[in-house]
């Protein structure tokens, strides 16, 4: 039986326009996406199969073109476009922090950093520049290291907060290893950049550790 031989309620498409985004699976996410099938299979397994293989819904994005494009049904078209609705979630996230007060908005600065943070296989450190109603300016991933560290120059950091006009910054990082829990290191380099702000009279809100299925502030754990 093909999706349009199911029965309404059952069709993804039709299932999304009646009761929204947020009540489909996963493979029937992927399905929409997908759009078409193969012969003697839908969309929806070639969606299921994709889950299998690569385990999760986030195996299938983090893929490598290789791998995504080995699958059948699956090649270099449908992989730009899964990498590109990727990036327009990312961007939609970023213009929602530019109108509002990130720190009244805690949840999506952190959905922010999760999803432009987490795919990353060695450790970035990214800052949020902001105004005097702590919208965000810029966001830039300023250092790039290792798969256990990156190198944070106070220096650069304070040259970048001069060149936006920033009146406070946010810091965030990723651990590859997926946990998030902050380590002495992080306390330190916390303590260093925002000494280093505070001799120019810009704000330092927090700095947060991106894992995983967490991502962990600082200033929450008072250790600022």
């Amino acid at each position: 039986m093909t999706i349009p031989d199911w029965p309404l309620a059952e069709r993804p498409r039709e299932k999304l326009l009646q009761l929204g985004a947020d009540s489909l699976s996963d493979s029937e996410l992927l399905a929409i996406f997908l759009r078409t099938g193969l012969p003697g299979q839908s969309a929806l397994d070639l969606a299921r199969k994709l889950l299998m293989v690569f385990g999760s819904l986030r195996g299938v994005v983090d893929a490598t073109v290789a791998d995504f494009c080995a699958q059948p049904g699956m090649g270099a078209s449908k992989y730009v476009l899964l990498q590109a609705a990727l990036q327009l979630a990312q961007r939609h996230l970023q213009e929602g922090l530019q109108r509002s007060d990130c720190l009244s908005s805690s949840l999506l600065t952190r959905n922010y950093l999760r999803s432009r943070l987490r795919r990353y296989e060695r450790e970035v450190f990214l800052c949020l520049f902001l105004d005097n109603q702590n919208r965000v300016i810029a966001a830039e991933e300023l250092f790039h290291g290792t798969i256990d560290g990156a190198t944070v120059h106070p220096r650069i950091v304070v040259d970048r907060a001069l060149y936006h006009n920033a009146a406070a910054l946010i810091f965030a990082h990723n651990h590859p290893s997926g946990v998030a829990e902050p380590s002495q290191a992080d306390v330190g380099i916390t303590r260093r950049l925002k000494n280093a702000l505070g001799l120019i009279d810009i704000r330092t809100l927090d700095h947060f550790v991106v894992g995983d299925t967490e991502v962990v502030s600082l200033a929450e754990r008072g250790l600022m």
